[in-house]
């Protein structure tokens, strides 16, 4: 890399250069019978020659893994074609108006009732199908009229799926409702003072949590290429727990900033538990420029770690509590316990897969010989507890040459299986195992 090339278009997070296909791919290990279905992963990829000034705003790219009954039928890439990339269009008109069609759709991918969504959390959601071509926006029947975020929450109980849009004109945040059949059935604006960068929230079984912190939307950094926001010591920091009618009661609390959440729940006095990882003001500060297209970063986690908050509605009282001190990012758990108790944690962290105990308050990490992505928890058919099951990531060498999908058993982060893939895949954002049945 030279001082000229961010560090976003060179090494492990270097763009690739086009969409292919491979079958059969190579198996090292045994993958489980169960595993049918498919994993998906999304991430910003520019077009060949682009610099999109930031690693949060390349056209987003779908890697693909199809397994079935122990064996790795294909892999497949494919550019998210939103209007941005095959239109060139606009986000921001001449006249003020904005396209949420125009955007990169490059930071998650999930499944709801039947679709399959690429998001961005500044836009509308792109549909895909199981084969990663591109549906076009939605926005549900036209009652979208904001963006939706990037970190969705399906209720596992309801099956509901609980989403929000902010933007950098009000109304600043507004809180949507999918039924579980997919229809959009509730919208709400949520008062805040100002255009804060929310990039995660969290739900409860009768709430859900808000996270109005000190990164704010700068009009004066806007056209300057990158993201407009910024850290304002100003603007202050709270927690905001919204019950189902709407109503907020905020908890100010250290200034700090989450990209991700951990989960949260309630205990049967009321009070609302809350762990993401947080990162300090000089941790944030020191990473956000990084992302810009400055220098690399020495660990691409930036000093971020595993945080605690308890709220407590009736007293009004928040306690805080910091459970590591190893910087991780990307936490993830048994989706089967969003919103409600949940005993386990996983993140990754520089060249390791991390499992929190949070009922013992230990960790243990799989010290891996590449740099691992996000794992996501897929449990298994009979589980017998909530570790039961698999952890899926993509791992690339730390020369950034070859990747491969790593699967590890989740109770004990063993090595079940690994899948070589037929190229490197850039290191990206978030993904999610789709099994068979759900397409």
């Amino acid at each position: 890399m030279t001082t000229e090339t961010p560090f976003y278009l060179a090494g492990h997070l270097a763009p690739v250069p086009d969409e292919i296909d491979a079958a059969d791919l190579p198996v090292t290990g045994a993958l489980p019978a169960e595993l049918t279905g498919r994993y998906l992963r999304n991430g910003p990829n520019p077009l060949p020659g682009q610099d999109p000034g930031h690693w949060f705003t390349g056209h987003g790219m779908l890697h693909g893994v199809r397994l079935r009954d122990g064996r790795a039928e294909w892999y497949r890439n494919r550019w998210v074609r939103t209007r941005r990339l095959t239109e060139g269009a606009p986000f921001i008109h001449a006249d003020g108006t904005v396209d949420r069609t125009a955007v990169p759709a490059n930071t998650h991918v999930v499944h709801h009732s039947g679709r399959i969504l690429a998001l961005v959390e500044n836009g509308l959601p792109y549909e895909v199908t199981p084969e990663l071509g591109t549906v076009g926006p939605c926005d549900f029947g036209g009652r979208l009229t904001t963006a939706m975020t990037a970190h969705p929450k399906q209720d596992p109980v309801t099956g509901e799926l609980h989403f929000f849009g902010y933007g950098f004109t009000a109304p600043y945040l507004t809180y949507h409702r999918l039924s579980a059949g997919g229809e959009l059935v509730e919208s709400r604006v949520v008062d805040v003072p100002g255009p804060t960068m929310m990039h995660d929230f969290a739900i409860t079984e009768h709430h859900v949590v808000w996270l109005d912190l000190p990164v704010v939307f700068d009009m004066d950094l806007a056209g300057r290429g990158g993201l407009p926001y910024r850290w304002d010591d100003a603007y202050g920091a709270r927690i905001g727990a919204m019950d189902r009618a709407g109503r907020v009661t905020w908890f100010e609390v250290d200034p700090g900033y989450v990209f991700h959440v951990g989960n949260a729940r309630e205990d049967a006095a009321g009070r609302i538990t809350l762990d993401a990882v947080r990162y300090s003001r000089d941790a944030f500060t020191g990473i956000w420029p990084l992302v810009g297209g400055g220098p690399a970063p020495a660990a691409r986690t930036g000093g971020a770690v595993l945080h605690r908050w308890t709220l407590d509605p009736v007293s009004g009282t928040t306690a805080e509590e910091q459970l590591d001190d190893r910087p991780v990012e990307f936490p993830t758990l048994n989706d089967a316990h969003v919103g409600r108790a949940s005993r386990f944690r996983y993140a990754i962290s520089s060249g390791a897969v991390v499992k929190y105990d949070t009922e013992t308050g230990t960790s243990r990490a799989a010290e891996l010989d590449g740099r691992p992505g996000e794992a996501v928890f897929v449990p298994a058919s009979a589980a017998r507890s909530e570790d039961d099951g698999w952890l899926l990531s993509i791992v690339t060498d730390r020369r950034g040459e070859s990747s491969e999908l790593l699967v590890l058993d989740a109770a004990g982060l063993d090595f079940t299986a690994s899948v070589r893939l037929p190229r490197r895949v850039p290191a990206g954002f978030h993904g999610s195992w789709i099994p068979d049945g759900n397409d």
